[in-house]
């Protein structure tokens, strides 16, 4: 594997486990934002330039919402694991 493969899958992986967090803190948010500034590098730097575009926006759009939570907790209507039956 090469170092730019292992940045990407630390960039990917980054992103996941922070967006799985993001409702406990702000600050997860902001990690989450800067995991996909990573991701963007990642996909400028692999040729996939309409990745990177995308992650680059994502980033600006979690960002954002770090900023707008404040410090208060997230609030996310998304439970990670769903209690109802189907």
């Amino acid at each position: 594997m090469s170092r730019l493969t292992l940045f990407g899958l630390f960039a990917v992986t980054a992103m996941l486990m922070c967006y799985a967090f993001e409702n406990r803190s702000r600050w997860f948010i902001l990690a989450f934002s800067l995991a996909c500034m990573l991701g963007s590098v990642y996909g400028f730097l692999q040729g996939g330039w309409p990745f990177g575009l995308v992650e680059a926006i994502w980033s600006l759009v979690a960002g954002r919402c770090a900023t707008l939570v404040g410090g208060r907790k997230a609030e996310v209507n998304r439970p990670l694991i769903s209690n109802q039956g189907g």
